[in-house]
């Protein structure tokens, strides 16, 4: 490996969320310089199926943190972008292009949420290798209906997350990750080993909630996995998608 590649290796492994931000704010060029950098990851059939809404206007940051759940750090950023899977506006290309745009296909609209992945992942690599924190919001799906009337979204758009950044006022430890003996596949899917690899993992989680909090929560991932997948989560999205003409098909 080479030193620049050992240099992003690096970076990427020491990828955390950050909620607690310096009042310092974030310029307007660094933000462009990071977004930019977004904007330049892959994109499937050049749909650049992306677009980011800055919010600057305290009241609007305030709902938006009501919406999450009161995750007051999308207030206190130096910065909060929101991004959005974007059909609405390659349509319009499809007319002026002469076609007619096929509305609610769940393929075009799975290009879009991962352009949109893609290109967040991308600015977030660019903002941490300023020295900015960042962190996801995915509580702005708990009611995408209120994202999308506070942001006036068109048809064809939906909220995907929040993204907040600033300049880091904590050091939080490195969450560890599933081993690459669970998650790297060599030819096809074994589970042979996963159980194993897992309860290794849960007793690594164990041990970083427990230090993170003094001791005061006792915590593994498959029982967090327990409690998220064992119930039904954001019922509400499928009609969201349905209002938006969004994956219908």
């Amino acid at each position: 490996m080479t030193e620049l590649g050992d240099a992003v290796v690096q970076l990427l492994r020491s990828h955390r969320s950050i909620r607690k931000f310096t009042d310092e704010p974030v310029s307007d060029e660094l933000c462009d310089t990071v977004i930019g950098a977004g904007f330049a990851a892959a994109t499937s059939s050049n749909l650049q199926g992306t677009t980011v809404i800055r919010v600057r206007d305290a009241a609007t940051r305030a709902a938006i943190a009501e919406v999450a759940g009161g995750q007051t750090w999308v207030e206190e950023a130096g910065a909060f972008f929101v991004w959005c899977a974007d059909l609405a506006r390659s349509a319009r290309a499809c007319e002026i292009g002469g076609g007619d745009f096929h509305a609610g296909a769940t393929e075009h609209f799975l290009i879009a949420a991962v352009d949109c992945a893609l290109a967040a992942q991308n600015a977030v690599v660019a903002a941490e290798a300023h020295g900015l924190g960042i962190c996801y919001i995915g509580g702005i799906r708990n009611d995408p209906a209120r994202l999308t009337e506070l942001l006036e979204l068109p048809e064809q758009v939906m909220p995907m997350f929040g993204l907040c950044l600033g300049w880091p006022d904590q050091d939080p430890a490195l969450k560890p990750r599933l081993p690459l003996s669970v998650t790297l596949k060599d030819e096809r899917y074994d589970t042979g080993g996963d159980d194993d690899g897992i309860g290794g993992y849960d007793e690594q989680m164990r041990a970083y909630y427990l230090e993170r909090t003094g001791g005061k929560l006792d915590r593994v991932w498959s029982a967090d996995m327990s409690a998220l997948l064992g119930k039904e989560s954001r019922p509400h999205m499928r009609g969201y998608l349905d209002g938006q003409g969004l994956a219908t098909h």
